[in-house]
């Protein structure tokens, strides 16, 4: 392996390509990005949103299903050659969410989840980071969630694909810091977005007394906490407090965060048993 020394990166001179970029934190860090300078360019599944977004932005935009590889691979090569110039950050935005009791979902919500959060963050990788590495310059920053460092109530089949987000790019940090490229992973908890929105729609009652009171965030401030990332090349972008002390003392605070859990659903259990 060629170790490179890192080369600072440009924002204003950049080509920036954001997956799920047509709404949510995706199309937050994109606006970001262009206020910045940078040629930004979109993917996402959705058309209509799309194109909207595309439009507001000025930038270049490509439908595709992050989790077919081959359809990512040619939007990225086809934007690449659109804009000019290779990808100089990569953003991973696009994902879903399905919360439900591990003993009703059903096996294609497993599946779903891995093949669009974990292969879609992957697939999109491992379009782009060749031609950094050549180079000897990126950046590239993955969306996992605050899911993706503790196993939460609900969260059987999208917990697991955040956490292997998060073992992909702790993993690719070693291997492609020393050859000159900056790898993030981002750890939002619940954010105010149309995903946050359709999650809802399945969540158990569990989930919700297990998250407490605590208000969302807003799309923009995980979108200023993903461009300061960057800025800095930083690897763990923690958008607030809370997810930030459970990155660093997360193996310390488990037990005491598994008993308060604990009480909140046996809670829920309790309330429901005194109804019947």
């Amino acid at each position: 392996m060629t170790v490179k020394k890192a080369r600072a990166l440009e924002v204003s001179s950049a080509h920036a390509i954001v997956t799920g970029g047509s709404s949510g934190i995706g199309l937050a860090t994109a606006r970001l990005l262009a206020e910045r300078g940078a040629k930004v360019s979109l993917i996402a599944r959705g058309r209509d949103r799309l194109a909207a977004a595309a439009k507001e932005l000025s930038a270049v935009a490509r439908a595709a299903d992050v989790a077919d590889q081959a359809a990512l691979t040619l939007a990225i090569t086809e934007l690449e050659h659109e804009q000019g110039q290779p990808c100089d950050i990569l953003i991973t935005s696009a994902g879903l969410a399905r919360p439900g009791y591990f003993l009703e979902l059903s096996d294609e919500v497993f599946r779903e989840m891995i093949e669009v959060d974990y292969f879609g963050t992957l697939n999109a990788l491992r379009a782009v980071t060749p031609g950094m590495v050549e180079r000897g310059r990126g950046s590239v920053v993955a969306v996992s969630s605050a899911a993706g460092l503790i196993g939460i109530f609900g969260y059987s089949a999208y917990g697991p694909a955040k956490f292997a987000v998060r073992g992909l790019m702790e993993s690719i940090r070693a291997e492609l810091t020393p050859r000159g490229v900056h790898v993030g992973v981002v750890f939002p908890p619940d954010v105010d977005t149309p995903q946050l929105a359709e999650e809802n729609r399945w969540k158990p009652e569990e989930t919700r007394a297990v998250g407490g009171t605590i208000k969302p965030l807003t799309a923009e401030k995980v979108a200023a906490a993903i461009v300061a990332g960057i800025d800095r090349r930083r690897f763990v972008i923690c958008p607030d407090t809370g997810t930030r002390a459970l990155a660093r003392f997360g193996s310390v605070l488990m037990p005491l965060l598994n008993r308060e859990f604990d009480r909140r659903v046996r809670s829920i259990a309790g309330a429901a048993k005194g109804t019947q």
